[in-house]
């Protein structure tokens, strides 16, 4: 029979529940029947199989509703230790309550099936349209600086005797921002994919968190100059073991989300500190700051802030989130008090100073 094939971990589980529970119930019940009476007990009984229903598969529960009624039968129904039922009465009620019994297992679990299939549908309706949102958004993410990539190399290849240096430089500029956006969509998709697949593990070595904010800074500038960003290294900062690429696309993420979401001229600043054992970077800005309904949902795949400008594919902040937690640290995002966000990071990681390291 089919129920028989369940050879998997689950329906032994199922089967092992049921049957234990149903024996449970008929202990317990055994030990109150005088109280109770034994049609009492038929409807616990019901209740249990009832419970199970919603919880198990349909063959699991429709052993345990005949493995109680049989209990039921056996043990309750007089005369007691025996098969044979005493009174027509009784053996009307015998024969309802199995009936009810299965018709209950039989209709919950289509019940079950139909809920299950009607919300697997509402998931695939939805990840349907989440995923043309995400690639009508990465169309235009990687479509915008191709066009640009191929619109200054034609100027450079068809007109190179008519363009002055300041012409030639500039489009090699727009070239090299071009590059750096495909660039930075790209390592977007593949850390993604690396999140989802669990291969992310990071790779610690002391790692310069001055010199990594400054290359950052440096990096992201080369796309905008419209922002103002404020790092103060602080000599007293010890190097700090972590994954040095990690950390690097960590603080990009934050600032291109920074400065996508502030108005032009903001400030946007960077501190890195040493306290409790952990390496604490907070990243904060003079902008609109972010509505407090958000907080919580900024951090997960392709989710983009309500009225957000066009382009982005809301996966920056998810990629932060999981590489942090790879470092087995920590971030929070809230609203400032004089306005604007605030990203807090905390990841343990030994520290060491440079004259520490001399010695070594």
């Amino acid at each position: 029979m089919k129920f028989l094939s369940a050879g998997s971990k689950k329906g032994y589980f199922q089967y092992l529940v049921s049957f234990g529970s149903i024996t449970l119930i008929a202990v317990i019940a055994h030990f109150s029947v005088d109280l109770t009476g034994y049609k009492v007990v038929a409807l616990i009984l019901l209740l249990a199989v009832s419970i199970l229903a919603m919880i198990f598969d349909i063959w699991p529960v429709v052993i345990s509703a005949i493995y109680s009624a049989l209990i039921w039968n056996f043990f309750f129904i007089p005369p007691l230790l025996d098969f044979t039922i005493g009174s027509a009465e009784d053996g009307l009620l015998f024969l309802m309550y199995f009936v009810i019994a299965m018709v209950n297992a039989v209709l919950t679990s289509k019940i079950r099936k139909a809920e299950i299939k009607a919300k697997e549908e509402e998931e695939r309706k939805n990840t349907i349209k989440l995923y043309n949102t995400v690639l009508n958004s990465l169309s235009h993410e990687l479509k915008t600086p191709i066009s640009t990539i191929i619109g200054a190399i034609d100027s450079l290849k068809e007109t190179p005797s008519k363009l002055s240096e300041n012409n030639r430089l500039e489009l090699l500029a727009e070239i090299e921002t071009a590059g750096m956006r495909l660039n930075r969509q790209v390592e977007n998709l593949l850390s993604m994919s690396r999140l989802e697949s669990g291969f992310i593990k990071p790779q610690l070595d002391w790692c310069d968190m001055a010199e990594l904010v400054h290359k950052v800074i440096h990096n992201i500038e080369l796309e905008t100059s419209s922002h103002f960003i404020q790092f103060e290294a602080n000599e007293e900062t010890p190097l700090f073991k972590l994954d040095r690429g990690l950390i690097e696309q960590v603080i990009y993420n934050i600032l291109h989300n920074a400065i996508q979401y502030t108005p032009p001229q903001s400030v946007i600043r960077i501190e890195i500190l040493h306290q409790e054992e952990s390496c604490r970077i907070t990243i904060s800005d003079n902008g609109p700051g972010v509505p407090e309904k958000n907080l919580d949902s900024v951090f997960k795949k392709f989710y983009r802030l309500p009225n957000s400008a066009t382009g982005g594919t809301g996966l920056g902040l998810s990629i932060v989130k999981g590489f942090v937690e790879a470092h087995q640290g920590s971030i929070n995002l809230e609203n400032r008090r004089e306005g604007g966000a605030k990203f807090t990071i905390a990841i343990p990681a030994e520290a060491s100073y440079v004259k520490d390291l001399q010695h070594e």
